[in-house]
C-alpha cells in the first residue's frame, strides 16, 4: 500500500495523520513494507532539537515507512548531514531506517510503480524570516537539480506512473490563484515544461493547502490522506 499526504508542519498537521492511521489500521493491515509519502512541509528537519525528535517519533510510531519530498520550510543544510544512500533507483537521506527523504529529481520505483519526485518550493512569507534561522534559500532548485530531474525523466523514456511534487506546474497554479509567489514562477515553469514532456498517469502536489483536483489528472492534498489506487 502507499498513501499520500502533505504538508504535516511539525506539531501543526500531524494529527490528520495520526488519526488516518489509527482508523486505516483497523481495517487494513499494514507493515512498514508499506509507504506513506508526505509532500513537503514535513518539520522533520527544522531545530534539530525537541520538535524534531517529536515529529521523527510520531512518524516512526505509524505503522508504515515514511518517505517524504522537502518542500520550503526545511532547514536544508541540516537535511545534507544526513546520510545519503542509493534506494529503489534514487537516492534518499535516511532520518531513521523507516523514514526517508526522496531527493529532487530522481525517479524511484516503488511497489511496481515509479514515481517522479521533485520538492522544493518558495515561502511566501520569508520577508518575516531569517536566513539561517527559519528560512534557507535551498528552498529554490537548483541548476543541478534541475538538470537531474530532467535527465532521470530521460532515462526512464520521459515516463512516470506517478508525479510527486511539493508546488504545482505553473498552468495549474493559474487555475488556483491569480498570485504567482515571488520566487516561485522559475520552478512552476520547469514542472509545466514536465507536465508537457512527460506521459503520467497523475500527479499530486502540496504546498497550496487545499484539497482540489484539476484537469482530472493533478490532485492537491491539503486535509486529505490518500491510498494510491496501484
Amino acid at each position: 500500500m502507499i498513501y499520500l499526504a502533505a504538508d504535516t508542519h511539525g506539531s501543526l498537521d500531524m494529527q490528520k495523520v495520526t488519526d488516518f492511521f489509527e482508523t486505516e489500521t483497523l481495517l487494513t493491515p499494514l507493515t512498514k513494507k508499506d509507504y506513506l509519502i508526505i509532500l513537503g512541509d514535513v518539520g522533520l528537519c527544522w531545530d534539530d532539537g525537541r520538535k524534531d525528535a517529536w515529529v521523527r517519533n510520531q512518524l516512526q510510531k505509524l505503522p508504515v515507512t515514511t518517505l517524504w519530498l522537502d518542500g520550503n520550510h526545511e532547514n536544508f543544510p541540516l537535511l545534507a548531514e544526513y546520510p545519503k544512500k542509493r534506494w529503489h533507483g534514487g537516492y534518499v537521506h535516511v532520518n531513521a531506517p523507516d523514514l526517508l527523504h526522496l531527493m529532487r529529481g530522481y525517479s524511484y520505483e516503488i511497489e511496481g510503480r515509479l514515481f517522479w519526485v521533485f520538492g522544493g518550493g518558495s515561502s511566501v512569507d520569508k520577508a518575516c524570516r531569517t536566513q539561517g534561522i527559519d528560512w534557507w534559500p535551498q528552498e529554490m532548485p537548483s541548476e543541478e537539480e534541475y538538470r537531474r530531474g530532467l535527465q532521470s525523466l530521460k532515462e526512464h523514456g520521459y515516463r512516470a506512473d506517478y508525479i510527486l511534487t511539493h508546488t504545482a506546474p505553473f498552468h495549474i497554479v493559474q487555475k488556483l490563484t491569480e498570485h504567482v509567489l515571488p520566487g516561485e514562477e522559475e520552478l512552476q515553469q520547469y514542472l509545466m515544461g514536465i507536465s508537457k514532456r512527460a506521459v503520467f498517469r497523475e500527479w499530486y502536489f502540496g504546498h497550496w493547502h487545499m484539497d482540489i483536483t484539476v484537469n482530472e489528472k493533478y490532485h492537491g492534498l491539503m486535509e486529505q490522506v490518500v491510498r494510491l489506487n496501484l
